[in-house]
């Protein structure tokens, strides 16, 4: 599974309501108008609007003539991302070249630092907050803001454009009530005797998005806060010195299997098996624990050297476009354009009723203490699991 990446939220409205690749071809070449200026294709790698290429049109025809997009650490299952990889493609006619769909957001980082230049580095990126951050700093990311920039809640973007939340959601704890008796509803009861071996994580929280934000959840379930994760890496060396922690990543495959009865993921993921396994025997139940509510979103971004510069860009349109939102919701993700949508109608009712539902008003950590968090945890992780 995509390690889940975790990704700040800055209005607590927005959730109230709610991957390196195989080859592709290179970017279009460069070309000029008959009056002489840069078609807009070439002015694609700068533009930091649709507007700067002449309109949404102008981009549509620049991607199309660049005909493919390299996407990272997306698997299908994950937010509903292969809808959304085959509505992009059916739409425009532009070949998506997904490779590691198990992936990281520090893969996805390492994919574009060491393919810099070539035609199979990744064009978009979806990432943690943490990694999103670093990336930006790194000067790693093209800042382009889409058409639908201004909904964007504040605080859920960069200013300049170099990324932007698309969806999120809350830690949660899903179990197989088939093979568990009483499945856990807070942190505190996954220390239990019954839970001996049971308790998994979706990757590890140095590396994978959702991993860092069970740690923050247990953090704040244990006295912890947004600036202290600590007690968070305290509990998980509480759980594995009571033989209730297992090592082994929770996937689909290993939730269908029982490998992981209980999975410590994102609501999004766990409410997606519920509907994915109930044909196959897996009788699974998601829980937002009372003692650990954690939300985050995800955050897009391009790749400063993108081979296929339009393609990205017309790709962050299509996601940032009522369609791509709704299809974010169908997977059980909370889009960042819902409380909008919700205002201007465009959002689906029927698909927003069926998320997870969390009672209160969540809070969410910053930009500062999310990075100070995965300092402690790179240096504090190992030795709280190992042993």
């Amino acid at each position: 599974m995509h390690s889940p990446q975790t990704r700040l939220a800055g209005l607590a409205v927005a959730l109230t309501v709610a991957a390196s690749f195989g080859a592709a071809c290179g970017a279009a070449p460069t070309t000029t108008t008959e009056s002489g200026a840069p078609a807009a294709g070439s002015a694609a790698k700068t533009a930091g609007s649709a507007a700067d290429l002449g309109g949404l049109d102008k981009l549509v025809e620049a991607a199309k003539k660049e005909g493919q997009l390299n996407v990272i650490a997306l698997p299908p299952d994950w937010a509903n991302y292969g809808e959304i990889i085959t509505a992009f493609t059916t739409k425009y006619g532009i070949k998506v070249n997904s490779e590691n769909p198990d992936g990281s957001s520090s893969d996805e980082i390492n994919a574009v630092k060491t393919r810099k230049g070539q035609d199979r580095a990744p064009d978009v990126l979806d990432l943690g907050t943490a990694f999103a951050l670093s990336g930006a700093s790194e000067g790693l990311f093209a800042p382009y803001k889409v058409q639908t920039w201004d909904k964007i809640p504040e605080g859920q973007k960069d200013a300049s454009g170099t990324w932007y939340n698309d969806y999120g959601g809350y830690v949660s704890i899903g179990c197989d009530g088939k093979r568990v008796k009483n499945c856990p509803q807070t942190f505190a009861d996954l220390l239990k005797p019954e839970y001996k071996g049971k308790v998994a994580m979706n990757g590890n929280p140095t590396k994978a998005g959702s991993a860092f934000a069970g740690v923050f959840a247990a953090s704040l379930a244990n006295g912890g806060s947004f600036d202290d994760i600590q007690p968070g890496l305290d509990f998980f060396k509480k759980l594995k010195a009571a033989g209730n922690f297992n090592p082994v990543e929770s996937t689909p495959a290993t939730v269908q299997n029982g490998e992981t009865p209980i999975s410590i993921d994102w609501d999004y993921l766990n409410a997606g098996y519920t509907d994915q396994f109930a044909a196959k025997g897996v009788d699974w139940k998601v829980t937002v624990p009372s003692d650990g509510k954690y939300a985050q979103y995800y955050a897009q971004a391009i790749n400063k050297e993108a081979p296929h510069p339009a393609a990205a860009r017309l790709w962050e349109e299509f996601i940032y476009s009522p369609e791509g939102q709704n299809l974010y919701l169908k997977g059980y993700a909370r889009a960042v354009l819902l409380p909008a949508m919700q205002t201007d109608g465009s959002a689906d009712a029927a698909l927003v009723a069926k998320l997870p539902k969390v009672d209160g008003t969540p809070e969410f950590a910053s930009d500062a203490q999310v990075t100070k968090a995965k300092e402690v945890l790179a240096t504090g992780w190992g030795a709280a699991v190992s042993g």
